[in-house]
């Protein structure tokens, strides 16, 4: 008898598709990167417009007390007129803003407050608030 020849059997692969696993992964994480840089875009234009309804609420308090401190008292019709004007968020007032300024005649002490809410914000968050505190004299 002779002896059967031996079928080539090849030898089986156990890394079969592991390159396609790596490149699912790799391109898993890299997706979860670019949605972290997006979030951070997010945030940082949020935080940029927060910083400029700051400054624009500094700049009316300062015109304000630039005009007080000008006429030595503030005329009825001016606080109106300002307080108009930073409600006004179309000609560089701010959103849903209200303003108040308060004169201490003993002490000569005149607060300005202005309060506003970005409309980005949430309803039940808290307004934004800018207090300055000058003597007139």
């Amino acid at each position: 008898m002779s002896p059967r020849p031996r079928k080539h059997v090849p030898a089986r692969c156990n890394d079969a598709g592991f390159a396609m696993i790596e490149m699912l992964v790799s391109l898993l994480l890299f997706s979860m990167g670019v949605l972290g840089m997006v979030a951070m875009q997010a945030k940082a234009s949020t935080y940029a417009v927060d910083a400029e309804d700051r400054t624009r609420a500094a700049m009316l308090a300062d015109e304000i007390v630039a005009t007080m401190w000008a006429e030595k008292s503030a005329a009825p019709s001016t606080l109106t007129a300002w307080a108009a004007r930073v409600q006004d968020s179309t000609a560089s007032g701010l959103p849903n803003a209200s303003s108040t300024v308060v004169t201490a005649t003993a002490t000569g002490i005149t607060t300005v407050t202005i309060s506003w809410k970005s409309p980005s914000k949430l309803s039940s968050s808290k307004n934004n608030q800018y207090i300055t505190e000058v003597v007139i004299p």
